[in-house]
């Protein structure tokens, strides 16, 4: 019987995750919106799918753990880092969950990539948007339900570029780097 071990390149690989998670959180830019609160286009959300892709659901901690990071740095955010951790754990997750699949059965593919890129994506937008209403919306903000719902579509501009430069950029950046440490003789899952 076969032990799974993570590995010491995995345990590396995880780390540099984490780190690229949290420095590209500060690639930014944060608006307020009419209602209440803010929304912001960031770079993140490459580096969450990213860190899915390549190290299976494991990498939904790298996602999580990165953005919470990042979010104690920042007194805008420090106090939701727990749900930062979890909202971004679920998109690493979500897409890591995806590429274990295959990854036990074929060479992980581009449209692998892509599809862990979008199952991710939609993980996160969904407990991304229900955080903006629940939390944000009527808890922080103190708005009235109507109110906290109206907020909502004010995020979509920004939720869908952040999306779109995931989706685009993420599978890339995996393909490419899977080549590399293929070509170096180095295997992640």
């Amino acid at each position: 019987m076969q032990k799974n071990r993570f590995t010491v390149l995995q345990l590396a690989v995880l780390a540099m995750m984490t780190a690229l998670v949290f420095v590209s959180n500060y690639l930014r830019v944060t608006m307020p919106i009419a209602i209440g609160g803010n929304t912001s286009f960031t770079l993140a959300n490459i580096m969450c799918v990213l860190s899915g892709l390549l190290l299976g659901p494991v990498g939904g901690l790298a996602a999580g753990l990165g953005s919470a990071l990042y979010d104690l740095t920042n007194p805008l955010f420090a106090s939701e880092c727990w749900l930062t951790f979890l909202t971004k754990g679920a998109m690493g997750l979500a897409a890591g969950l995806v590429m274990h699949n295959a990854a036990h059965r074929e060479e992980p593919t581009y449209p692998r990539c892509v599809s862990g890129a979008v199952v991710g994506c939609i993980a996160y937008y969904i407990l991304y948007f229900t955080k903006s209403y629940f939390y944000n919306g009527l808890l922080v903000e103190g708005l009235q339900p109507a109110a906290a719902l109206a907020t909502l579509p004010l995020k979509v501009p920004a939720s869908i570029f952040n999306a779109a430069v995931a989706l685009v950029a993420a599978p890339i950046l995996c393909m490419a780097i899977r080549s590399a440490l293929k070509r170096a003789h180095l295997k992640l899952a």
